[in-house]
């Protein structure tokens, strides 16, 4: 058996069932083995797309996604979609094609050292040396991919190797993971700090999601009744329209939940890493709280805030241990109340389409919609105004905040769950990173929503000159932007456009209605501005307040 074949086989053992890349020469030979297995191969018409639907269809499945592309341009196209999954802890395994292992440093034709350029990006990577090792490099790559906090991993496999010939070894079985639980010293101090607390407050983000603790979480939250805000990734963790729930926190989250945090007298942080966008100025971040940090990453507890109480290991069995006996009713009421006071408006002045108040209506419309969304002003619209009963319904690039995002990652979305109702938002600026993924849409007639929110600009960087720059605008107008309505037509798929307010039942109708791919075309005031911002070197509790349009 050769080792390309070998490495399909591999790919087989470890369950996958779908692969999304693009054929090049150095990864040839795995192509080859391809049209003999069952796994299915999508196409994707540039590697970052083939990498981003990788993403998506592990954030949406739960499973590792995997990517393949050849060595060169082919590898470094990849490398900002796993830099995406590595900054949003998402699984992915990467497989490249290299040149043959005797030109390997003589600047062979298409060679790069994908191995070095994606170091710092990767948890791991390996470069295949001899065929008889592709099963047990197969099988840890997973591992490693998916074992305590997920990542990326790359697989570098020269095409001298990938043509050899072998026998064919036995497929090595990497060990479970094992499920670690924490410190009883430091559970006990948690539950010591969160008896004593009179303001508790639960920060949840992402990790969550990833240590499948969603389950755990809510039950805590729902029994200990302590409210709950969430960060970009957290969204969903307790249904967006619980009675507890604050909304998002930090730069563009809910009033409620930042005024709340900056009141807490005890923080607890499950599977979240006070990123910046999340804590504004760090040092006046939650200023009079306490901190229990419960992390699977022993790099992230005490990071960037002391943790008087650090959980590191399984989020499930922290967080089945802590204590839900509490007496935080006057607590409870004053974070009623301002959840109440700063409740979204919805009462925009004007005819022009208010986008928070159509995605409202979209996800009430549709409580089943997965949403992925690309990378801008509507991208916080998304995570403002949607509502979602489930993480998995909020698919959006976090970390790296990669404008593209959307259209590849609601593609795998589609090949995890084909039954699923699928819809991405993406901006004028962002589809045009990936614009040439509307042609694997309808390669393979997939049933992909698109709200594209045309405001002719790089909405954020406008708002920011705006706000920030004196109103120096620079490279952020689009008003040169194709007809999208007529692109999307091109690609074979249906397309309309909405331009008043009066249009949007309509327009939500036919999105949800249409069994194919269909693309809405949204146009709004190129000075519309998302609302609330915590302005660069302030504290959450600093918050601009501006007009909707």
């Amino acid at each position: 058996m050769k080792g390309a074949q070998l490495l399909v086989r591999a790919l087989e053992q470890e369950g996958v069932d779908v692969v999304f890349g693009y054929p090049g020469g150095a990864i040839m030979p795995v192509y080859d083995a391809l049209l003999d297995s069952p796994i299915r191969h999508i196409l994707a018409r540039h590697e970052q797309g083939a990498a981003l639907s990788a993403d998506g269809y592990a954030r949406a499945s739960g499973r590792t996604g995997v990517c393949i592309a050849t060595s060169g341009p082919g590898a470094t196209n990849l490398v900002t979609g796993i830099a995406n999954a590595y900054m949003d802890s998402i699984p992915v395994v990467a497989i490249t094609g290299q040149v043959p292992t005797p030109v390997l440093g003589t600047d062979a034709f298409q060679e790069v050292d994908i191995f070095g350029i994606t170091m710092p990006i990767v948890k791991h990577s390996f470069m295949i040396r001899r065929a008889e090792d592709i099963p047990r490099i197969i099988s840890e790559a997973f591992y490693i991919a998916a074992e305590g906090r997920p990542g990326p991993v790359l697989v570098d496999l020269p095409k001298d190797v990938a043509n050899a010939e072998t026998t064919v070894p036995p497929i090595f079985e990497m060990k479970s993971p094992v499920r670690r639980r924490p410190d009883p010293d430091q559970v006990e101090e948690a539950c010591r700090l969160i008896r004593q607390a009179e303001r508790p407050v639960l920060y949840v983000g992402g990790g969550v999601i990833m240590a499948r603790a969603v389950d755990a979480f809510r039950k805590y939250a729902f029994a200990s009744r302590i409210p709950v805000v969430a960060t970009l990734k957290g969204i969903g963790a307790v249904p967006t329209r619980h009675a507890d729930y604050l909304g998002m926190l930090g730069m563009h989250g809910n009033l409620a939940a930042n005024k709340a945090v900056q009141a807490s007298d005890l923080l607890i942080c499950v599977g979240a890493r006070f990123d910046d966008r999340a804590t504004g100025r760090l040092d006046g971040f939650a200023p009079t709280a306490k901190v229990i940090h419960m992390d699977a990453d022993p790099s992230e507890i005490g990071k960037l805030r002391h943790a008087d109480a650090g959980l590191l290991g399984d989020l499930r069995y922290a967080l089945e241990s802590m204590p839900t006996d509490l007496s935080i009713e006057p607590w409870q009421a004053w974070c009623a109340e301002r959840r109440e006071e700063h409740q979204w408006r919805y009462d925009a002045p004007g005819e022009g389409v208010y986008v928070p108040d159509m995605l409202r209506r979209l996800t009430e419309a549709d409580k089943n919609l997965t949403i992925t969304c690309d990378v801008g002003q509507h991208q916080m619209w998304v995570a403002q105004h949607c509502h979602f009963q489930h993480p998995q319904q909020h698919l959006t690039s976090a970390g790296l905040g990669t404008m593209g995002f959307g259209i590849p990652a609601g593609i795998g979305a589609l090949m995890a769950d084909p039954t699923a109702r699928v819809l991405t938002v993406t901006g004028d600026g962002s589809i045009m990173m990936n614009l040439q993924e509307l042609q694997t849409i309808r390669r393979y007639d997939l049933p992909l929503k698109i709200l594209l929110v045309d405001n002719a600009s790089l909405g954020m960087v406008r708002q920011w000159q705006e706000l920030f720059h004196e109103e120096r605008y620079h490279e952020v107008h689009l008003s040169d932007n194709p007809d999208f309505v007529v692109v999307a037509r091109s690609f074979g798929i249906e397309a309309f456009r909405v331009t008043r307010r009066d249009q949007v039942d309509g327009a939500i109708r036919r999105l949800l209605a249409t069994e194919g791919a269909i693309l809405a075309h949204v146009c709004i005031d190129p000075k519309t501005n998302v609302w609330p911002l915590v302005p660069p070197g302030q504290t959450n509790d600093v918050m601009l307040e501006g007009i909707s349009a």
